[in-house]
């Protein structure tokens, strides 16, 4: 295998991926699939391979850190494949080809630096774990490789992609998208990095629409099933969670096939990759956003770059190839035989790297690379504090260990331990899973001068509670789809008035709008549900508000309660004009016939019954309600006991008739007035008995409409409430029998015929009054009521008083004595 080495008194093993695989005719290793070979240099890999190299140097000619020891290394390539990261694994613990095998055994690896990618690592840290040898990753982000249990030699010097999914989460939650694609590699770090994104994003109510699967070893039938299915979806936003190699041959379909219109989320592993980042992705690609770790210039890094040379060692690995890229020409060492190939351009030996614009020499915006040094430093000064037993920048330098004694078990125990400040003022420890602090930079692909740039605007990192904050300038963003936030739903948020209802088989993000029901409202967009009104609210036409119920009752101000107002007053103005005539004109035979006065007392019962349907109409009070069916009551039972008086002495004036009978000088005045009142008595004690144990109270009714709020008077006691209704009704049938036996006397103007009628109509109007009671909803009972209790006091006044009146008043020349004994 090509290698990079230098031999020290502590080595560190190097796995990167130089070399990375590419669709060919033949395969370079018998476990790769026929097709493949690992062929296509990665210049930025390339770089990661000198910057540990620079480091370990730099450590070197330093003091401060192993003072008096010097750092080897041995750097493989991993071809971006497990297979081969595991035999360059078993290279590093095995004797180095590099040594001659007459040389003494040099000694062992301490820590490996590697690896890249998620599965590569996943192979590295799985071989050398059980021999408990530190393995310290400088770009695998998968969070599987967290779990001590299974890795627990394994560190990194970025951040898992447990953070990198919540920082993806942050970001789709900011701009608000709620349906996107995802697209993952087939490996570890896709498959655990969209498994990882998935979890966060559905706490946010994300769906995600479709996830695609790719590899850079796929067939093109496979990519283009992926186009398939990003051309047939709605989405308008896409996550790539794969490395660049992964995803180079979809790039290139989708620029092909000129999907465009999409806003794509980068995970760290391509968002700052240089091999996409060409005009010819950007037609498709440009405005990018993602996450990647903080940038970092290292100072001496680019001349140490720019003296690279094939010339210095003809046996370091992969120089040959990078020097050919870069100067393009092909390096012919001293003794070599130049290739019979015409189209290789060879080298003069003169060609210089001094000059060169390529952006390999750029040092200014490294991350990745500076993850690498960084690692190399973790792992110094985990050495430094195990040789030394002390932190690196104490005076003692004096070692407490031998090197030869050192063992990997006290490495790794020494790099969970370190806790130190580089020269670029970072803080650089690892926790018990062996991650890094969490710090990300928001990238976003943007094009200046021809070139496409990766702009930082943003941050995410977390706070000293461990809450994580989003920071980002949304105004200096440059968006694929224009120059406003795209948007990306499955469905539109959902009206005020209407609710989600999701749609059968779909994603929750899927769902239709359907208005709310009624009495219930939705007062915001989205609403999952609608609330339902409080009892007293209904909602409006919009179902966004609920407004209070129409309040109903029979009031003064509207036509019907106005017309039995007017006929209310009618009725008692006519009982009190009927009362004067009867005092004007009681000294007339008609009068003193009918008995003036009980004619009186029924006048003014009457009187009060016109004036009670008053208390019925009008806004239902405590005081009304109990004033309304006591009043009833009572003055009904003085109405039909005034009338059950009269009745009785019409049917004594009869029996007096008889010879030898004293029923007449029994029942006089006195009695007449104790009838009445001992009957009105008992009913004003049912009243008494009802308003004390539970008298009416106003209420509030709902039943009757979902709009309307009917306020009435509830009777408290359905039983009182028929009491006082069957004892009139007692009294009036009473009345009704008495008159019907003496309705056959002889007299001309007999008074019985007109109390049986006057009762018959009271009867019938009172029975069909309960069903139409009962039935009638809301102030049409109180009309109801009202309308019985009118129609019986008039038919009352009418059938009893209208027959006197007539002849007192039209037709005096019978108002004689004679005419009113029959005897004319």
């Amino acid at each position: 295998m090509p290698s990079l080495f230098m031999e020290g008194d502590i080595m560190i093993g190097g796995i990167f991926p130089v070399f990375n695989k590419e669709i060919g005719r033949t395969s370079t290793f018998e476990s790769e699939p026929p097709g493949v070979r690992c062929a296509v240099f990665d210049l930025r890999a390339f770089r990661w391979t000198q910057v540990m190299i620079f480091a370990i140097e730099e450590i070197n000619k330093g003091l401060s850190i192993l003072p008096n020891i010097s750092l080897g290394y041995r750097i493989l390539n991993s071809c971006s494949s497990p297979t081969n990261t595991l035999r360059a694994t078993l290279s590093l613990a095995s004797r180095p080809q590099e040594i001659e095998e007459t040389s003494p055994c040099p000694p062992t690896v301490s820590a490996v630096i590697a690896e890249a990618g998620s599965s590569q690592s996943l192979a590295v840290a799985g071989t050398l774990g059980p021999f408990q040898v530190p393995v310290v990753s400088y770009f695998s982000t998968c969070a599987c490789l967290s779990d001590r249990a299974k890795y627990p030699s394994f560190f990194r010097t970025i951040p898992s992609d447990y953070f990198q999914a919540k920082a993806l989460a942050a970001l789709v939650k900011h701009f608000g998208w709620q349906w996107i694609g995802a697209l993952q590699s087939d490996n570890d770090y896709g498959r655990n990095g969209i498994l990882a994104f998935t979890e966060e994003v559905k706490k946010l109510g994300v769906c995600i629409a479709f996830v695609g699967t790719i590899k850079r070893t796929y067939p093109l039938e496979k990519i283009l099933d992926v186009v398939e299915m990003i051309k047939q979806s709605t989405v308008k936003v896409i996550l790539a969670f794969t490395p660049e190699g992964d995803f180079a041959a979809l790039m290139r379909e989708i620029v092909k096939q000129n999907i465009t219109g999409i806003q794509w989320i980068a995970s760290e592993a391509w968002i700052t990759a240089p091999q996409p980042s060409t005009p010819y992705i950007f037609q498709a690609f440009g405005g990018s956003l993602g996450f990647v770790v903080q940038k970092m210039a290292i100072p001496n890094l680019q001349p140490f770059l720019t003296s690279i040379n094939p010339y210095k060692d003809p046996k370091a690995g992969f120089v040959r190839d990078f020097w050919e890229i870069i100067t393009g020409c092909k390096p012919v060492l001293p003794g070599e035989h130049t290739t019979t190939d015409t189209s290789a351009k060879i080298c003069t030996g003169n060609e210089t790297l001094i000059n060169s614009q390529d952006v390999f020499f750029n040092v200014t915006q490294l991350r990745v690379s500076y993850n690498v040094y960084k690692a190399v430093y973790a792992i110094a000064h985990a050495l430094h504090q195990l040789i030394f037993c002390h932190p690196v920048g104490e005076k003692s330098m004096k070692p407490c260990l031998n090197v030869s004694e050192i063992k990997h078990k006290q490495v790794i125990d020494h790099l969970q331990k370190v806790n130190f400040r580089n020269q670029f003022g970072d803080n650089v420890f690892f926790d018990e899973n062996g991650d890094p602090p969490a710090s990300y930079d928001i990238i976003n692909w943007q094009m200046k001068d021809g070139q496409v740039q990766h702009m930082t605007l943003g941050h995410f990192a977390s706070d000293a509670k461990g809450n994580y904050k989003l920071r980002i300038q949304e105004e200096n963003i440059v968006w694929r789809t224009g120059t406003t936030v795209p948007t990306s739903v499955c469905s539109n948020v959902c009206a005020a008035g209407t609710r989600k209802a999701q749609i059968k088989g779909k994603p929750v993000c899927c769902f239709d709008c359907i208005p709310c029901a009624d009495g219930t409202i939705a007062n915001s967009t989205g609403a999952a549900d609608c609330t339902p009104c409080p009892q007293e609210y209904w909602s409006n036409e919009r179902k966004d508000e609920c407004i209070p119920k129409t309040i109903e009752f029979l009031s003064y101000h509207e036509p019907m309660g106005i017309a039995l107002t007017v006929v209310s007053l009618l009725g008692a103005s006519l009982s009190l004009a009927t009362m004067m005539v009867f005092i004007h004109y009681r000294e007339t035979p008609v009068i003193k016939a009918s008995n003036s006065e009980l004619s009186c007392f029924l006048l003014f019962s009457l009187f009060l019954c016109f004036l009670c349907p008053l208390t019925f109409i009008g806004r239902p009070t405590a005081w009304t309600c109990m004033l309304r069916h006591t009043a009833f009551g009572v003055t009904f039972a003085l109405c039909i006991s005034c009338i059950l008086g009269k009745t009785i002495v019409v049917v004594t004036a009869f029996k007096a008739t008889v010879p030898g009978s004293k029923v007449a000088g029994k029942f006089g005045p006195a009695q007449q007035r104790m009838i009445v009142c001992s009957c009105t008595l008992i009913q004003i004690v049912i009243c008494i008995l009802w308003l004390t144990l539970n008298p009416p109270f106003p209420d509030k009714v709902f039943r009757y409409s979902n709009k309307k709020i009917v306020l009435e008077c509830n009777t408290g006691s359905e039983t009182a409430f028929y009491a006082v209704l069957g004892y009139i009704g007692i009294l009036a049938v009473i009345c009704l029998i008495l008159a019907f036996l003496a309705r056959k006397l002889p007299d001309n103007f007999n008074e019985a015929k007109f109390i049986t009628f006057s009762m018959l109509i009271f009867c019938a109007v009172w029975i069909t009054f309960i069903p139409a009671y009962v039935s009638s909803p809301g102030k049409f009972t109180v009309a109801v009521e009202i309308f019985a209790i009118l129609s019986s006091a008039f038919g009352l006044l009418i059938c009893i008083f209208a027959p006197k009146c007539y002849i007192i008043l039209i037709r005096p020349e019978k108002n004689t004595k004679k005419r009113v004994m029959g005897k004319i």
